[in-house]
């Protein structure tokens, strides 16, 4: 199947079951949600050996926020409930608390299951914190040195899906590179959907297991245009660099919708083909054909 000049390859993404939680990060400005997000955010991009896959859903305005400052609605993902709030835990006390202004929120109101929060690090408050409780909700007051750090008592977890993705094949590096960041940028604002890794891109793509039997993941030769010649290729005719977007979501209709948005905003001149990572469809549930995308 043709999108324009760039051929979509007849495949499809395999993703998998994950928990996820959605967390409300607020600040007194722009700047200082910044600095949270930044730290609240990071080393999060694989759960191969991150604590949790982690980005920013969106953006949203005081109007929108629980205690009316700027905010943002943070996705964070893990294979189990259990490890998932013993990350975010870490990484609110951590990461938010610390930083200047910040308060940080539930954003799944209704959950099958739930996790600690505020419940756990109002003990910093070392006796002094407080609780209020404001429609069924509770939430903690922790005081700390600019004021208090107003946290909310618990976070909900939900069933996501993670590993939705697309391939990108260029012609150049600085084309490649393009057609990434628009996918990019073409979802950013979409519900339900992150992208975890830097900028939502991955020049590392990885196929499971290695020749070390230590690691469970390594490159995925295939697709390394320096390996052209000495592996079995998936690389097409002209294809001197490779990007990959990896996407998480609340559902599988949220990995559909951005996969089919990162496809039309990808496809370009110097894009030679788009495809996907997959595992022959046996170890994900959840399988997204690029040509059933298209067509839908």
């Amino acid at each position: 199947m043709q999108l324009g000049s760039t051929l979509i390859l007849d495949t499809f993404a395999e993703a998998f079951r994950m928990r996820y939680a959605r967390v409300i990060v607020t600040a007194m400005d722009d700047f200082w949600l910044d600095a949270a997000l930044r730290e609240f955010c990071g080393y999060a991009s694989s759960v191969i050996a991150c604590d949790a896959e982690i980005g920013v859903e969106r953006f949203l305005p005081p109007d929108e926020t629980p205690d009316g400052r700027p905010g943002a609605a943070v996705l964070a993902f893990g294979f189990a409930t259990a490890p998932l709030g013993k990350a975010l835990l870490t990484r609110v006390g951590q990461c938010l608390l610390p930083c200047a202004t910040t308060a940080a929120f539930n954003g799944l109101s209704e959950a099958e299951e739930y996790v600690p929060l505020g419940k756990a690090l109002r003990f910093f408050g070392d006796g002094f914190q407080k609780s209020k409780l404001l429609d069924g909700r509770r939430y903690w007051r922790i005081p700390v040195m600019d004021g208090e750090f107003l946290v909310e008592e618990r976070l909900g977890t939900g069933k996501g899906v993670a590993g939705g993705n697309i391939i990108i094949q260029g012609a150049t590096q600085e084309a490649t590179l393009s057609a990434a960041r628009r996918a990019v940028e073409s979802i950013a604002d979409m519900p339900g959907v992150i992208t975890p890794f830097p900028a939502g891109v991955v020049r590392s793509g990885s196929k499971v297991g290695s020749k070390y039997k230590a690691l469970r993941a390594s490159t995925n030769d295939a697709f390394c245009p320096t390996l052209r010649g000495r592996v079995e290729t998936e690389l097409v005719d002209g294809a001197q660099c490779v990007y990959e977007i990896v996407i998480n979501g609340i559902d599988e209709a949220s990995i559909a919708r951005a996969m089919r948005a990162c496809l039309h905003a990808a496809a370009a001149d110097k894009i030679l083909a788009i495809g996907a990572g997959n595992y022959g469809g046996k170890l994900g549930k959840f399988h997204f054909h690029l040509h059933e995308l298209l067509n839908s």
